[in-house]
């Protein structure tokens, strides 16, 4: 499977799409709806919107930036539909947020994920994020998961 990745509005349909179907699978996971501490991330809050797409078009992964302060960023939204899972596709967005992050000038880089996610947090542990103490909203919750990842111009 090969993709390209492209930077979108934060509102384009497809990349609404991916977000939906991300919601639904996880409050499959969870079993209710209220399972994201603090704010959901909106235009207002978004700085980069990526999207991935196979060789016909479709839409098959996506993740955000949100600015944190001036040094640090966390990763929004990342998800990957079923089908192009395994395929890469989940490093390549993330490599490339990193990329966008350092071309801003964030060097750290955090992400939440939840406890009912082992697989987000294997991924994350093996690109290289490390398990900080909750920051943020996400400080109290007995759901959420977070990692961090400095990051060095190459």
């Amino acid at each position: 499977m090969t993709w390209t990745i492209q930077p979108r509005a934060w509102d384009d349909p497809a990349g609404a799409e991916l977000r939906r179907l991300q919601r639904v699978e996880l409050d499959a996971r969870y079993g209710f709806d209220d399972h994201e501490p603090g704010p959901m991330p909106s235009e207002a809050d978004i700085a980069v919107f990526l999207v991935a797409v196979d060789d016909s078009g479709e839409a098959i992964a996506c993740g955000a930036l949100r600015p944190l302060d001036e040094t640090s960023v966390e990763v929004k939204r990342m998800y990957v539909e079923p089908a192009a899972r395994g395929s890469g596709v989940a490093t390549a967005i993330l490599r490339a947020l990193e990329g966008a992050a350092l071309e801003r000038g964030w060097h750290t880089v955090r992400i939440e994920t939840g406890t009912a996610q082992p697989d987000a947090q294997r991924f994350y542990q093996r690109e290289g994020y490390e398990k900080i103490p909750l920051f943020g909203s996400y400080v109290g919750s007995t759901l959420s998961i977070c990692y961090e990842r400095s990051l060095t111009p190459s």
